[in-house]
């Protein structure tokens, strides 16, 4: 196989294309053509080389991936960015998906648009409830989502808990902005069929696997009140992408609901992405760990508190969870 391998030396960029292949039971690569140090010369070098281009054709998928986000990853590099403490240089990766997200995707026609969001819809739904634990898989979710086959050996939970989630996230109303009904309506549409408690819970609880105490319950709706004012303060002074990230670690330290916080949280940071014009992102079931760990580490701070050392950690793991899914779904 084929790919572009790119080289940073002295802050200067390099492109090269490399082959890769498995030879007793060791993987060999190699780089066998310079191709520039920028992606328009990467692309006429690319038609230069006859030697590989049945093998380039094959790899086409790879190399489009590689060549788009790149292409867009210059772009925002070169655009007057204000830096951000929190995202650091995953703050141009994080431009290059919003680039490409406004100035391309959503200049598709509205079928192409349907059919790609739907795709990142069924990937979002295995994620965002495989990480509270549904065993569902894609394939049995594209089956169930798509052509309404219900997979054998799964609890009508599990099913319930797809089909809802895809269902909230088409019909998220950005009219709308955070508030606590907008809260309450997200988590009781992502329950329905699994659970009747909706309303904010009315007893404390322990949260497994994690090192915070969430709040207690009589100061459940006071702190959510204090979040709702800390997002209205902030979503016109802060990063757009980071205050969603935020805001959804800080709901989660709130938890409250006795089922599907993290469901819900996750739903809420991306209706904040998708209301500032970002992607939206899926934190992936494969990095649960590092997830958890990253929403671990900002446990310290309180509601109304944005240290960059509390969260600067889970706000980079999202820029990367955004930039790996987002050329994988919208490209």
């Amino acid at each position: 196989m084929v790919y572009i391998y790119k080289k940073v030396a002295s802050e200067k960029v390099y492109y090269y294309l490399r082959t890769s292949e498995r030879k007793n039971g060791k993987v060999i690569s190699k780089d066998v053509a310079y191709l520039g140090n920028n992606i328009e010369s990467v692309k006429k070098a690319l038609g230069k080389l006859p030697k590989y281009k049945k093998d380039i054709e094959k790899s086409y998928r790879t190399i489009h991936l590689f060549l788009e986000s790149n292409h867009f990853l210059e772009k925002a590099k070169k655009l007057k960015l204000k830096t951000n403490d929190f995202l650091e240089s995953t703050l141009f990766e994080v431009e290059a998906c919003k680039l490409h997200f406004t100035t391309v995707f959503k200049n598709f026609d509205s079928l192409t648009q349907e059919q790609m969001m739907n795709g990142f819809l069924i990937e979002y739904a295995v994620n965002t409830t495989s990480i509270e634990g549904n065993t569902i898989t894609l394939k049995e979710a594209y089956n169930l989502l798509e052509d309404g086959l219900t997979p054998k050996g799964k609890t009508l939970r599990e099913i319930y808990d797809l089909q809802n989630t895809k269902k909230v996230f088409e019909k998220l109303d950005f009219k709308k902005d955070i508030s606590h009904d907008l809260i309450k309506n997200i988590h009781a549409d992502l329950l329905e069929n699994i659970d009747s408690r909706t309303e904010y819970r009315a007893k404390d609880i322990k949260i497994i696997h994690m090192k915070f105490k969430a709040s207690s319950f009589y100061l459940v709706s006071k702190d959510l009140d204090l979040l709702i004012r800390w997002y209205k303060q902030n979503k016109k002074k802060m990063h757009s992408f980071v205050l969603a990230v935020l805001f959804h670690h800080k709901f989660e330290k709130i938890h409250p609901f006795f089922d599907g916080n993290g469901r819900t949280g996750r739903m809420l940071m991306n209706f904040i992405l998708l209301k500032s014009n970002y992607p939206p992102l899926i934190i992936q079931n494969k990095h649960r760990f590092e997830y958890l760990d990253a929403l671990n580490t900002a446990d310290t701070p309180f509601i109304n508190q944005t240290e960059k050392k509390d969260y600067k950690k889970l706000v980079q793991f999202a820029a990367t969870e955004l930039n790996e899914t987002y050329w994988n779904n919208f490209l």
